[in-house]
């Protein structure tokens, strides 16, 4: 019988975002709407709102590893979600103490904002390859973020990298190809690749990424398998998108509680 007390444990690993659209905020809700908890660790601060960002602070290296060692100490994490980072210590520290663990990590390899602008180095997604694809279940770039990790512009091609330095799954989304229809693909090892197609939307949205790979990392935490737990992220997703919120001058931003409004 299971312990209404006690709740699967999500560790987030992301920047925090003010406007609340993206980042950690994006995480703990979508996260909390499938009865997960989510246990989060700050990687940066952020200077944004629905319109663009301006600045990042990564957090103390130190601090940050304090953080991380106490969390995975204490709870009984099932899995973890892995956003914008922001420093090259950081992502070592994250390989240092995730390495010492087996439970399936989402990670969504934010390297530019949505307003296209530069939130992680050339050294620091070097390092994200190299140290943590390895330990990665799946990853869930955009197709911009695909390119710019593989060097390939065929997206076929660019998982199959992806896949080469360690994760088994790869989520390609497809928001940002000028594509009649959103088109997501998913690659996974010795397995045909799965399209899903998804109906274009007219404006732009802040937060839809977090969105989506927060949700994939509480529904391996609940127990779904890998197809299951993509498929069910999507269909969440888009339905906060649907039903997003027009909050400030800029961008829409997901309603991850549309369901209360119904």
């Amino acid at each position: 019988m299971k312990d209404k007390n006690k709740k699967p444990v999500v560790l987030v690993i992301a920047g925090h975002d003010p406007s609340g659209g993206a980042g950690i905020q994006a995480d703990i809700e979508s996260i909390a709407d499938t009865g997960c908890h989510a246990a989060t660790i700050i990687t940066s601060l952020t200077a944004q709102d629905t319109n663009t960002i301006t600045g990042v602070s990564p957090q103390d290296s130190l601090f940050f590893k304090e953080q991380i060692k106490l969390i995975l100490n204490d709870m009984d994490v099932l899995a973890c979600k892995i956003g914008m980072i922001g420093s090259d210590d950081l992502v070592e520290i994250i390989h240092a103490e995730l390495s010492k663990r087996t439970i399936p990590i989402v990670l969504d390899p934010i390297i530019n904002s949505e307003t296209g602008i530069n939130l992680s180095s050339e050294t620091t997604y070097k390092k994200i390859i190299n140290l943590l694809l390895p330990l990665v279940t799946i990853i869930t770039p955009n197709t911009v973020e695909a390119r710019t990790l593989t060097g390939c512009n065929d997206l076929q091609l660019a998982a199959e990298k992806l896949q080469n330095y360690g994760t088994k799954n790869v989520l390609i989304t497809g928001t940002h190809d000028k594509t009649t229809e959103v088109i997501n693909r998913f690659y996974q090892k010795d397995s045909p690749t799965t399209c899903y197609k998804w109906e274009r939307l007219s404006g732009t949205y802040h937060g839809s990424g977090c969105t989506l790979s927060s949700r994939i990392a509480a529904n391996l935490a609940n127990g779904n398998k890998m197809e299951k737990a993509v498929e069910d992220a999507q269909n969440y997703t888009w339905q906060t998108l649907i039903n997003g919120m027009k909050l400030g001058k800029g961008q829409t931003l997901p309603n991850r509680f549309f369901k209360n409004n119904k």
